[in-house]
């Protein structure tokens, strides 16, 4: 079902709001993680840069519809244990697929095909981050 204008607005308000909780999410567990895992961490600081990249742009496109980009986050997930924050992460990045995959089809279905192109592009890169997971999750149990 193709939401109303205001609604996608409102679901784009609340894909933002789970980009801020990723950058924060991230960057917490980022400061989690043990020092000698300077890969995982390095990794993990690109993440949440990527994040507020898709925070910022989601604000400007919420704007341009005419929106108030929300400032509020839901609050993030963590553990003492790097698995567990890998697998939160995961989850996340799982979400954020569907979600922009959704968002993708209602914007073509609201006639903003421009807003459209732009969320295949975070969407890209969200898969990409799911990848990395992945591996990362692979490599921690691992060792």
């Amino acid at each position: 079902m193709t939401p109303g204008f205001n609604e996608f607005i409102a679901l784009l308000n609340r894909d933002l709001r789970l980009e801020y909780m990723a950058v924060i999410q991230y960057t917490q567990h980022f400061g989690m993680l043990n020092p000698r895992a300077v890969t995982l961490g390095e990794h993990l600081q690109n993440l949440a840069g990527d994040e507020l990249a898709h925070a910022l742009i989601l604000a400007e496109q919420i704007r341009l519809l005419g929106g108030r980009p929300d400032v509020h986050s839901p609050r993030a997930r963590t553990s003492e244990k790097p698995l567990a924050l890998l697998a939160q992460d995961r989850k996340g990045e799982q979400d954020a697929i569907v979600r922009y995959q959704s968002r993708i089809v209602q914007a073509e279905a609201l006639g903003l095909d421009s807003l459209a192109q732009i969320l295949r592009h975070i969407l890209a890169i969200e898969e990409r981050h799911l990848e990395l997971l992945d591996n990362l999750i692979g490599n921690v149990s691992r060792d």
